[in-house]
């Protein structure tokens, strides 16, 4: 049997499927209030119009791309976090975790500057009229904003879950979600004295959420006892450009994995522009059901690479092997669930989002391909995180390399512009890219992992 599962008791799998969900479902609750944002975001530009929905999307997809990208190589520090807790090294992960924080800090500015320089060529190329085009540049400014923001709250957020703490980040991002309600209501509609913004008013209260996001976290990490002994704020500590290096190695593999996957529904929602609003607007909405979803078994591939991570760092290979097995058939069983949701209700989760009835018939259509990925997507992305706990980086960079661009966009354009297929050739190869990634994925965890124990396991004899 695949990871050996079959050779451990019923009462060790239970004990070790109640750890994953212990650390799961804070990030869970955490993760799907930050996506949620984005949900707030299109509903209430939804409810605007049309085409500040367009706008919204359109914008929503170029900053996605790269908020995902550099939360990828943010990614980095949570396995380096966790090795160092599970070895025992309490003082060098504070000064890790000090350094993780300018690393956000380079990585945001950076990411904002690009943001700003994609506005212009980007409302170029999409052409759809001066209104949409200008909800679209406006948004991509005010949302730029944020991004310093949300990377130093990314190494606060790895610090927290790498020493077992996700519940503080669950708070934070509940009451951040809470906060961008009324922030959109505010400056999309201009309510008390603040100008009518329109969609673009989605971008600049998800910026102020981004903000929040990092100073309350910050906050809560300086101030609680449990933290105290890594001594995070100890002291003033300039960058250290040699661990600033090793973080950027480790994580460009991580950040350009998020890139191809997240690139690969944003070309496709580019390439689709041209066939309308409503087809723009239906894989908006689709997008954002699907990414709430998604948020199940990332969750529990953050808490797998964590507990990975942390019998790594011990040097317990063996349990390393075992507890990614476990977090498999965890995100299996889950994604069989979601899948079913899908199918049985697919247009009355459409139609939350939007009252036209043309754009909930084709999401509801759209969400059929959804379906049929739940399992491969979950399969891919939870044996991506298990591999990150090992820091095996490199090949499932690759491995997403060709699924994604190589069967996924490659496939998407054949199918969907060549053989006129439209959205649904797209969401074929989509089908194709995912289930691809996952058998890659699972069997090079497989054959590492395998490696590793056999290693402690001579050892040890």
């Amino acid at each position: 049997m695949l990871f050996e599962l079959n050779l451990h008791g019923r009462g060790e799998l239970w004990a070790e499927c109640r750890r994953l969900l212990r650390l799961a479902l804070p990030i869970l609750v955490a993760q799907a209030a930050q996506v949620g944002v984005g949900v707030v975001d299109t509903v209430m530009a939804g409810h605007a119009s049309a085409n500040d929905l367009a706008g919204v999307a359109l914008g929503s997809n170029v900053f996605i791309t790269l908020y995902i990208t550099f939360l990828g190589v943010m990614t980095a520090l949570q396995p380096i976090l966790a090795q160092l807790y599970g070895a025992g090294k309490t003082t060098e992960i504070g000064e890790q975790g000090r350094q993780g924080l300018w690393f956000g800090l380079f990585l945001g500015i950076l990411g904002m500057l690009l943001l700003w320089a994609l506005i212009k060529p980007m409302q170029h190329w999409l052409n759809m009229g001066t209104y949409v085009d200008g909800v679209f540049g406006q948004f991509v400014f005010f949302i730029a904003l944020g991004m310093p923001a949300a990377m130093i709250h990314r190494a606060f957020y790895a610090f927290a879950s790498s020493l077992n703490r996700p519940k503080p980040i669950m708070v934070v991002s509940l009451i951040a979600l809470l906060l961008n309600i009324p922030l959109n209501y505010i400056f999309v509609y201009g309510k008390y004295g603040m100008p009518e913004l329109g969609g673009a008013g989605c971008g600049l209260a998800s910026a102020i959420c981004f903000w929040f996001n990092a100073i309350v976290l910050g906050i809560y990490v300086v101030r609680q006892r449990y933290f105290a002994p890594f001594a995070l704020f100890a002291r003033f500590e300039r960058p250290r450009w040699r661990v600033q290096a090793s973080l950027l190695r480790l994580g460009i593999p991580i950040g350009m994995s998020f890139f191809l996957e997240v690139s690969l529904f944003t070309f496709i929602s580019l390439l689709i522009a041209r066939f309308g609003v409503t087809q723009v607007a239906a894989q908006q909405v689709v997008i954002s059901i699907t990414s709430l979803i998604y948020m199940l078994p990332q969750s529990v591939g953050i808490a797998l690479a964590v507990c990975v991570g942390q019998a790594v760092g011990a040097r317990k290979w063996q349990r390393a092997r075992f507890v990614s097995g476990v977090g498999l058939s965890m995100g299996l069983l889950g994604a069989c669930f979601t899948g079913v949701l899908l199918l049985l209700f697919r247009h009355f989760w459409v139609g939350l989002y939007t009252a036209d009835q043309e754009v909930v018939l084709l999401g509801g259509t759209l969400l059929i391909f959804a379906a049929v990925f739940q399992l491969s997507d979950a399969t891919q992305t939870i044996a991506s995180y298990a591999l990150r706990g090992y820091k095996l980086t490199k090949i499932p960079m690759l491995i997403h390399a060709f699924s994604f661009w190589g069967l996924g966009l490659g496939f998407g354009c054949l199918f969907g512009l060549y053989f006129g297929m439209a959205l649904y050739g797209f969401w074929l190869a989509l089908v194709l890219a995912l289930t691809g990634a996952a058998v890659a994925l699972v069997w090079y965890l497989h054959r590492q992992s395998e490696r590793f124990a056999l290693m402690q396991a001579e050892k040890e004899s």
